[in-house]
């Protein structure tokens, strides 16, 4: 009895392994395809993309303006809407870092 419980263990941490295993590409997927909807035509980095749309994510957060967060990602995080967002979110402590990311994501010097 007990061994059969332990390969009903096994089978479903197995089953649980191989659902994670499949989903992490849809969702990487997803992170790519609106890296390249944006007109980033930098290198790919998922960590600052990630970072850089946190960004976007708090400002709409704060406003909960329907349009605001892809008004604030537009042209590769380079909109004077994502400029307002640094200034609003109070980050310009960050303002090295943040041209550093958009310039690798962007492929430009970013005019923030």
């Amino acid at each position: 009895m007990q061994q059969q419980v332990r390969v009903l263990a096994g089978v479903m941490i197995a089953c649980s392994l191989v659902t994670c295993l499949l989903a992490v590409p849809a969702t990487l997927s997803r992170q790519k395809r609106s890296f390249y909807d944006l007109q980033c035509k930098g290198v790919y980095d998922k960590s600052i993309f990630a970072r850089l749309d946190l960004i976007c994510d708090d400002c709409y957060n704060l406003f909960r303006e329907p349009q605001l967060h892809q008004l604030c990602r537009k042209n590769c995080f380079t909109s004077d809407y994502f400029k307002g967002c640094l200034d609003v979110l109070l980050l310009q402590d960050e303002m090295e870092n943040i041209q550093t990311w958009i310039k690798q994501l962007h492929g430009a010097e970013p005019e923030v």
